[in-house]
């Protein structure tokens, strides 16, 4: 292992696009840090204690806690992350978008100057809510200095942008440093929160809050789903791809098998982040707005309620499945085994080649997607127990039979989820494969002594 880093060091270009990439997250962690104008920290402070575990919670985690301190960078990454939903969304059902995505690196620079202007619109009116939240809510104490329409213009455009400089952040990353800049974005603002996390459970540990039994199933609960989680990012089913025998002059090219590799978890950790960024967006605008119908709707979107559960695990099997058809094209797979005279066992080339692997590309997606709901989920759970009063009908009654532990979970005071495990586990994968690939490049040793880390496309 030591050899490992000793020989990242030793390449001159991995190593400033090592370096590059770490002095632009820290950059990104100095932002985190600096307020917006005319807030009062304190006050602020005490009002989103009483979040935690919920909606703003969620939100914060991911915003790597500046939308608890409310600076520059409050709004994290997760505009962007809405615009290019939104837009691949639109490139299927957009004739234009549509043909600006097949038109190569031109056309992919056009729909990324559109998701561009999609994030500072996105970003402007979700900073206009939070500024006329921050003005009109704060428990009984004033959490803005001076509520005006100066302080809402100040706001908005501090805000939205923190969020275009995160964008740029992202972007020279990927272009300049090593992994994509935004999952790195992301990965560090959750990995930022763990120091606290772990002296708020020592000093629950100390106090007495906490038993020592739970945060040992705890522990064990992260070692396993940690692993889980691996195995998953690494497994793929292998469908035999036979090529046929071919004579040119005196030698016989080819009748060799070999395998298309079809990943469990193509996706990777996209999806997860998708659903997640598009169940906050309205609900982040609801909570900010004082009317009983959006308070209801803000009330039933936070996690631990039956409704978000319910639209977070479809979210994301949709996703996963979206996502897989974009990157992989099975008639696409099928034609250029056609071409180079590869032809699957059993099945004759062309449409019924792609037809199966579509459906083994839908069972094993369908694999992955649950798998990744699971692990979003299950924590979630053990954490603040199953929302069973929010079944129609049956819940009340289904309360009373439930054990207390299924009811409340551990009730654990740091917010613990599959979703941050899910994502540092995939992004710290996805990098780790990157800088592998640099060091075979240059034939040096990775760090696996045996095989190779596969990444999620190949």
């Amino acid at each position: 292992m030591f050899e490992t880093i000793g020989n990242i060091f030793k390449i001159k270009e991995l190593r400033k696009r090592i370096i590059f990439t770490a002095f632009m997250l820290m950059i990104y962690r100095l932002g985190a840090h600096i307020p917006i104008p005319g807030i009062n920290v304190d006050a602020l402070k005490e009002f989103m204690t009483q979040f935690q575990g919920s909606l703003l919670g969620m939100i914060d985690l991911f915003s790597g806690g500046t939308f608890s301190q409310m600076t520059v960078f409050a709004l994290g990454i997760m505009p962007y992350i809405s615009a290019s939903i939104i837009l691949q969304l639109l490139t299927v059902v957009v004739p234009y978008l549509e043909k600006l995505s097949k038109e190569g690196e031109q056309g992919r620079k056009k729909i990324t100057q559109y998701t561009r202007y999609g994030t500072v619109v996105l970003s402007a009116i979700q900073a206009a809510g939070i500024s006329w939240g921050l003005m009109t809510m704060g428990g009984g104490r004033q959490i803005v200095l001076s509520p005006s329409w100066r302080f809402m213009a100040m706001t908005v455009l501090t805000l939205t942008a923190g969020t275009a400089f995160i964008m740029w952040i992202g972007e020279q990353i990927s272009d300049r440093g090593i992994g994509n800049g935004i999952s790195l974005i992301i990965m560090a603002g959750i990995v930022a929160r763990l120091p606290d996390a772990v002296i708020k459970t020592v000093q629950q540990l100390i106090t007495g809050e906490q038993k020592p039994f739970v945060i040992a199933v705890i522990l064990a609960i992260i070692v396993v789903v940690t692993a889980g989680v691996v195995i998953m990012q690494q497994a793929e089913r292998r469908i035999p791809i036979q090529y046929a025998k071919r004579v040119r002059g005196r030698r016989i090219y080819g009748g060799h098998s070999h395998h298309l590799p079809l990943k469990i978890n193509t996706a990777g950790v996209i999806p997860v982040i998708f659903a997640s960024s598009i169940i906050m967006f309205p609900a982040a605008i609801a909570k900010f707005i004082d009317h009983p119908i959006m308070t209801a709707i803000a009330s039933n979107l936070s996690p631990g309620r039956l409704v978000y559960d319910a639209l977070y695990v479809l979210a994301i099997i949709f996703f996963c499945y979206f996502y897989t058809s974009i990157i992989f094209n099975p008639e696409d797979i099928a034609e250029n085994l056609r071409k180079s005279g590869g032809t699957v066992p059993s099945y004759r080339a062309g449409k019924n080649t792609a037809e199966h692997i579509n459906r083994v590309l839908s069972r094993v997606t369908l694999a992955g997607a649950i798998f990744l709901s699971a692990v979003s989920i299950l924590p979630q759970f053990l954490i603040s127990g199953i929302p069973v009063r929010d079944i129609p009908f049956i819940g009340y009654y289904l309360y009373n039979f439930f054990p207390d532990f299924l009811r409340h979970g551990f009730r654990v005071q740091f917010f613990f989820g599959g979703t941050a495990l899910l994502i540092v586990v995939g992004v710290a994968l996805d990098t780790v494969q990157q800088i592998e690939s640099q060091l075979l490049m240059r034939h040096y040793s990775g760090f696996a002594k045996k095989g190779k880390i596969r990444g999620r496309r190949r």
